[in-house]
């Protein structure tokens, strides 16, 4: 039976190969069509991205140490037909030991541009999956009003006395996937 998480609630994974699904609808008559992007920002010690690759989203959909795949961009929300918008499959076994965390961030693709918040965008959630099986393990349904925000940190995989654990996290930003990558990497994304 799968676990709803709250705001802030901490849970033991128990597993190394799942996924994390990410899903969305944007309301009706919002204008122009939403493009949510799903990243993982794999950070080490020093909470920071050691090296471009370990930034996984739809241009970069693997890490170096194979054990984060993206498994593709959703420029609507709309093709999932109820399930998830986009996903990233997570080999716990495979992640590089100087990882020691995977942020899980949902932004609006030209946000600004298009006059868009979280505040248009209704039944978001950020779920685990047991690979092995296919059942959910937690869901995390993001309740609030975001009538602002145009980026959420949806939850977090971090290490901790050597096990996997996952934090459901809720944080709201205004502001773009540039923010995310200026706070956790310092070099220079090549595109």
């Amino acid at each position: 039976m799968a676990i709803n998480l709250q705001k802030g609630q901490k849970i033991d994974i128990g597993l190394s190969n799942i996924s994390v699904g990410l899903g969305w609808n944007p309301n009706e008559g919002t204008g122009s069509a939403f493009d949510l992007d799903a990243s993982a920002f794999m950070i080490d010690a020093s909470r920071l991205i050691p090296s471009e690759g370990y930034f996984v989203f739809y241009g970069n959909t693997d890490s170096p140490d194979a054990a984060v795949h993206h498994t593709g961009d959703d420029p609507t929300g709309g093709n999932s037909a109820g399930g998830d918008d986009e996903s990233l499959v997570v080999d716990l076994t495979k992640i590089d030991p100087a990882i020691a965390e995977i942020l899980f961030v949902v932004t609006i693709h030209d946000a600004g541009a298009r006059k868009q918040n979280f505040g248009q965008v209704r039944d978001s959630y950020i779920r685990l999956v047991d690979n092995a099986s296919g059942n959910e393990i937690a869901k995390y349904e993001l309740g609030e009003d975001f009538s602002i925000e145009t980026g959420v940190e949806f939850g977090r995989l971090y290490k901790r006395d050597g096990k996997w654990k996952f934090e459901a996290s809720g944080i709201g930003y205004k502001e773009d996937l540039g923010y995310f990558l200026g706070k956790y990497y310092k070099g220079q994304i090549i595109k």
